[in-house]
Formats: C-alpha cells, sequence, structure tokens
C-alpha cells in the first residue's frame, strides 16, 4: 500500500554514443553484430506464463543477406490469438490494482537495462534484422526506447497529478482507471522503438496488451520481450503473438472485451480497421480508443532567401537516412528557381559520396531496403519516373537484389506538381523535387497544402523572417510536426512528440501526455464530508 506521494527520477534524454572510430561502444557493437550474425534464434510466442513453438517456422534473414538464415520464427494460429486474451484477461485484475510506482519501477528499471546490458544486443538486432546503419539504431532502438519508458513515466504522474477543485465541505477527486478489457498493439518494422513504445505505453496506465509485431521486426521484437521479463513485467501483461494479421484480426475485433487499438502502420490498413471496427461496435462491451499513427508524404518547400546548402543537407538526410522507410522522410521538394541549380549540385555531390552496403561496415551509410514486398514496390516507382515524360531521373536509380535488397538513393525532378511521385507514399529512397518560380511563395504553399492527403511532416527552409511566419500559418494543417530551417524527421521524445492528422492518423503523439491520457478511463470521485439532513432548497422558503 502507498504511503506517500512519490517523485519518479526527472526524465532526460538519453545521450546519443558516437560510435567513432576507436570508441568502445563501436567495438562492442560490432562484436555483438558478428555472434547474432553467426548464431540462430528461436522465437516464440509469449502467452501468459508460456513461450509458445509451434514448430510451424518462418526463417529470417537480413534484408541486406536474404540467403543468410539467423534465427527462425514459430508462427501461430486464431487458438493463439484466443489464448493470449485470455492471458490478458487473467492478468489484468492483479495489474490494473498494482500500485502505480511499481509500474513505474518495471519501465524505469527496463530503460536503465536497455541502457547497459541490453544497448548492444537490441542495436545490434535491429542492425542485423532492420539492415539499419550503427547510428540509426543507436537512435532508434536504444535513445528513443529509452526516452519513451522514462517520459512516459514522467507524463503518468503528471497525469495523475491533474486534480480537480473541492468547494468548502467537499472533497473532489480524479482516478485514472486503466480501460476495461483488453489492448492491441500491432506495430512496423521500422522504428524498434514504436515496437516498444505501442505496448508499453497502455501497459504503463494499468492495461493489459496483445501486441502483434511486425513480421519483418520480430527478430528485435524477441529482445524487447526479453528485456521486459528481465525488468520484472508480470507475465500475461504484455503478449506477443505471431500470427497473420487477418487472422488475429477475426479474433480480436469481434471479441466483446476489445477496448483499444494502437497502431502504427499503413493508412490504408488503418482506415479498414477503423471501419471493422466501427463495423462491430455493437458487439463490444466499451467504445474501443483508436489511436493510430500511418502514412506520410512529408515536405520540404524553400524560400528564395534559404540557404542553399542547409536545404540540401536536409534533402540529403531527411529523405535518404534508413533508406526512406520512416514515415517521416523527406519525399517531395519544392525549390525556388533561383537556388534551384545551387542546391541540386550539392545534392547530387552528397549522393556521389553515400557508401551503400551491410550495416557491419560502419562507412557505409545506405543499407537495404526491408524485405522484397518493399522493393519491387520502390522500383516500380523508379521505372514510372524512367519512362515518364514529365519527369526524370538526375541522381540514383539504379537497383540489385542478387545478395541483398539494395536501391540506389534516387532523385527525380518533375515539371508537373502533380506527378505520381509527389503524390504518392513510397516508403522508399526516392525523392522528387519541383521547382517553381522563385517569387510564387504564395501559391507554391497553396499547392503544396492541396497536393497530398497526409499532414504528418514538413519543413520549410527561409532566411526571411516574415515568409517562415507565413508559412507557419498557411501550412498549419499540413503537418503535424512542423520544421523551421531543418529536415522533416528525428523528432525526439520529450521535445518535439510525434504524430500527424489528416490522412497520417489521430495526432495523439506518441511519447507525450497525450498518448498516454488515451489509455485511461477518468473516474469523477465525490465526498460530501456534511451531507444535507433537508431536502428543502433555500428558495422554498
Amino acid at each position: 500500500m502507498a504511503t506517500g506521494f512519490f517523485n519518479v527520477p526527472p526524465a532526460e534524454n538519453e545521450p546519443v554514443l558516437s560510435y567513432a572510430p576507436g570508441t568502445k561502444e563501436r567495438e562492442v557493437l560490432l562484436k555483438k553484430y558478428e555472434e547474432l550474425y553467426n548464431k540462430k534464434v528461436d522465437i516464440p510466442m509469449y502467452i501468459g506464463d508460456d513461450e509458445v513453438r509451434t514448430n510451424d517456422t518462418v526463417a529470417i534473414t537480413p534484408p541486406h543477406d536474404h540467403q543468410h538464415v539467423i534465427g527462425h520464427f514459430h508462427k501461430g494460429d486464431q487458438s493463439h490469438v484466443e489464448a493470449a486474451i485470455s492471458s490478458a484477461l487473467k492478468a489484468k485484475s492483479q495489474w490494473e490494482n498494482m500500485s502505480w510506482e511499481h509500474r513505474a519501477s518495471i519501465f524505469l528499471k527496463a530503460a536503465d537495462l536497455l541502457a547497459g546490458p541490453f544497448r548492444a544486443k537490441l542495436n545490434a538486432a535491429t542492425m542485423l534484422a532492420q539492415s539499419k546503419n550503427m547510428h540509426q539504431a543507436e537512435i532508434d532502438s536504444a535513445c528513443e526506447l529509452i526516452d519513451f519508458f522514462k517520459f512516459n513515466v514522467e507524463y503518468m504522474t503528471q497525469i495523475y497529478q491533474e486534480q480537480p477543485e473541492s468547494d468548502d465541505m467537499i472533497w473532489n477527486r480524479m482516478e485514472y482507471r486503466a480501460l476495461e478489457g483488453f489492448v492491441f498493439a500491432l506495430t512496423p518494422f521500422n522504428f524498434t522503438s514504436i515496437a516498444g513504445n505501442l505496448p508499453m505505453a497502455p501497459a504503463l496506465m494499468g492495461n493489459v496488451v496483445v501486441w502483434k509485431p511486425a513480421q519483418s521486426q520480430i527478430y528485435s521484437a524477441n529482445v524487447i520481450m526479453e528485456l521486459f521479463k528481465a525488468a520484472g513485467l508480470p507475465n500475461g501483461v504484455i503478449n506477443m503473438i505471431n500470427v497473420r494479421g487477418s487472422e488475429a484480426g477475426e479474433v480480436i475485433f469481434s471479441h466483446p472485451e476489445f477496448s483499444g487499438l494502437h497502431f502504427t502502420g499503413s493508412t490504408g490498413v488503418f482506415k479498414q480497421l477503423w471501419k471493422t471496427i466501427g463495423g462491430n461496435i455493437d458487439s463490444y462491451k466499451y467504445y474501443p480508443r483508436i489511436v493510430g499513427e500511418t502514412g506520410g508524404k512529408d515536405f520540404i518547400v524553400a524560400h528564395k532567401t534559404a540557404h542553399p546548402k542547409a536545404v540540401a543537407t536536409a534533402m540529403s538526410r531527411g529523405a535518404f537516412e534508413f533508406q526512406g522507410q520512416k514515415c517521416s522522410a523527406a519525399s517531395r521538394v519544392y525549390l525556388p528557381s533561383n537556388i534551384y541549380d545551387e542546391v541540386m549540385e550539392y545534392v547530387c555531390a552528397d549522393l556521389n559520396d553515400f557508401k551503400m552496403g551491410t550495416p557491419e561496415d560502419p562507412s557505409n551509410f545506405i543499407n537495404a531496403v526491408i524485405d522484397r514486398g518493399a522493393f519491387d514496390k520502390i522500383v516500380s516507382y523508379i521505372e514510372y519516373a524512367r519512362e515518364a515524360d514529365d519527369a526524370h531521373i538526375v541522381a540514383g536509380g539504379k537497383y540489385d537484389d542478387s545478395k541483398g535488397y539494395f536501391i540506389e538513393p534516387t532523385v527525380v525532378v518533375t515539371s508537373n506538381p502533380n506527378f505520381k511521385t509527389m503524390e504518392e507514399e513510397i516508403f522508399g529512397p526516392v525523392l522528387t523535387v519541383y521547382k517553381y518560380p522563385e517569387n510564387e511563395w504564395e501559391e507554391t504553399l497553396e499547392l503544396l497544402d492541396r497536393t497530398s492527403e497526409y499532414g504528418l511532416t514538413g519543413a520549410v527552409f527561409a532566411q526571411d523572417r516574415y515568409a517562415i511566419e507565413h508559412a507557419t500559418t498557411k501550412l498549419q494543417h499540413s503537418a503535424g510536426n512542423f520544421y523551421i530551417n531543418d529536415k522533416p524527421t528525428g523528432a525526439v521524445v520529450g521535445q518535439q512528440p510525434f504524430g500527424g492528422a489528416r490522412g497520417s492518423g489521430t495526432n495523439d503523439k506518441a511519447g507525450s501526455l497525450l498518448n498516454l491520457i488515451r489509455w485511461t478511463s477518468p473516474r469523477t470521485i465525490k465526498e460530501n464530508f456534511v451531507p444535507p439532513t433537508d431536502y428543502r432548497y433555500p428558495f422554498l422558503g
């Protein structure tokens, strides 16, 4: 039983290690990568007290070396989904009634374990199975996930401290209960930190979770489950299933105890899930919470006063880090005619300097895209641009899948602001540039705003403060994360809570109080210390 009000350790962003040549962290990480590369793991499902192995296994191979098997995961079916739900509901009463400081302690411990003994393993797993270079792995699977753990705990205390006013002789209180039922977390391949946060955030607030990671992220998801167990998370609170999405959905979205969806993935899938939930609404005991972060067609727009080198660097980093496989990645650029040539010269020089290859060579800036499906989709856009009359490829455009799924960073220039690659999400290393007349700033902002269904991230570059102010106002609904003279990627927990609206999701801002409060069901309590004993009000006198 709680005997005091407890202050949690102040949340601070985890320092990003440099991995520069000669550093200890570089040596340790490369050694761990080699160790994992040369062993095979056997990944179960985690359902209640059990590690479930079905012997129906699927091989796991690195995207940059798709003939090399690094392990297998055990594939489940609908019976395992049902078992995961039952295990979650069995664990629910004890978990939601646990004092909040003990839930906080588990995830604060997970943060410290990840900062220490788990750091190299989770980073190496992300490099190996998701083809991230060591810097991209560090800022994602180590630093951002640590930040999610620590800042979510701090935000939880802020929520609990938000209390109503009380009048004379009464005491008003607010309880922030967990949702009834269970939450379904459906996570993507591209960020290990998102895969950890989506089940963790509802669990922190007292909810129980069924978690389905993306098949192409199961390798590092398994390490996250090992981390949760090492931190003392009770069995059944988070259950990890490896089941085909359609099979899992049939069970979960028809279950009367379904109470919430925490999702990151494509806009099309999210819309379909929303329709399914809406169609089944009469079968649920509760109105489910639906929280989703989906696609983006993220922009950079430069004013005629913009610094050409800064714009070019934002394009090179913002579009091509992690092969453009970020929902925040820059994928369309609007350049004014007066600086167009200089910017493009810098960008092409950057691309010529990029090295592409496997993550174990730290000099490689570019690695492989995630799998065959992604490779084929991205290549189809490149070939479409190659054949188009109103566009041409000015850099990159080559690809090779003989050993790994490698695609050169590709820059397309178009004279058509509504060209296919200016409007559709590609989720790969393809950037499309449109040149506009330098004095048509207003018209270009209007064009940008109406071009895409999405509203996730965007960046404006200018030295003219009036231009910056105007763009910030004009594009207020174009991006949920808006950047001024910076690339539109790299949101940091506690600094730039992440999420967008329009076709990009519900904008509940992962890594913020706004997200956590969605996993609570508040109860107002009014206690009257001196209750009335006569029904008559004074006006009746």
